[in-house]
């Protein structure tokens, strides 16, 4: 029986990164691995963030109060769980936070040539670990190059409305769903789980949903 997993997810989100590798995790030791259908769906945390970004640590600020020393801890917890994973984030003083539509137009086009987990795994990492512009047309771009997509094609993508409205529609479907925090999977459509879960919890929630 396969399994399906549906992922509700921001590219700038690090428990996003941290709860998908923990799934990965659980999924390889129960060898589910070649009997897995996932599907990456679009959340962002911030839609009015403005073209050119924002400073983390002030968003961070402005958005949660949290004080800069609460903060610089929390990236190192954030950092070592990476490395537990084989992830690296390189959190900086001056590292800014973008807006992810461009992104997630390319991730839902991406998804007709199996190629949307090539894509965020590549978008997670162009963020969090190279802390390149993932809102730079360009960027995203030679992204979607790199994990074999048509440049010229996603470009037309990143430019065309009908896309952007059709990351707009799927958010506000999921939000009216009920799904508000990110990450969010829902496992075989009748499971749901939000946050970056333990891998105790993952392994017991997949096993109950094949039964």
């Amino acid at each position: 029986m396969a399994l399906r997993v549906d992922i509700v997810s921001d590219v700038v989100c690090p428990w996003c990164v941290i709860g998908y590798l923990r799934l990965e995790r659980v999924l390889d030791r129960l060898a589910l691995s070649d009997h897995l259908e996932i599907h990456w769906h679009p959340f962002e945390l911030n839609p009015a963030m403005p073209s050119e970004g924002m400073d983390l640590y002030q968003y961070t600020f402005e958005k949660y109060a949290i004080t800069s020393d609460a903060s610089e801890s929390a990236r190192q917890s954030i950092y070592q769980l990476g490395l537990e994973l084989n992830f690296t984030f390189n959190f900086s003083q001056d590292m800014k936070i973008y807006n992810t539509r461009k992104a997630h137009q390319l991730l839902m086009w991406s998804a007709q040539f199996g190629l949307q987990y090539s894509l965020k795994m590549a978008l997670f990492n162009a963020y969090f670990t190279q802390q390149l512009d993932i809102n730079c047309a360009e960027t995203l771009c030679n992204i979607a190059r790199s994990v074999g997509l048509n440049a010229d094609v996603a470009q037309q993508v990143i430019n065309d409305d009908s896309w952007k409205q059709a990351v707009a529609v799927t958010e506000q479907q999921w939000f009216e769903a009920g799904i508000n925090a990110v990450p969010t999977f829902i496992i075989n459509q009748k499971q749901i789980l939000v946050g970056a879960q333990t891998e105790a919890t993952l392994t017991d929630v997949i096993k109950n949903a094949q039964l």
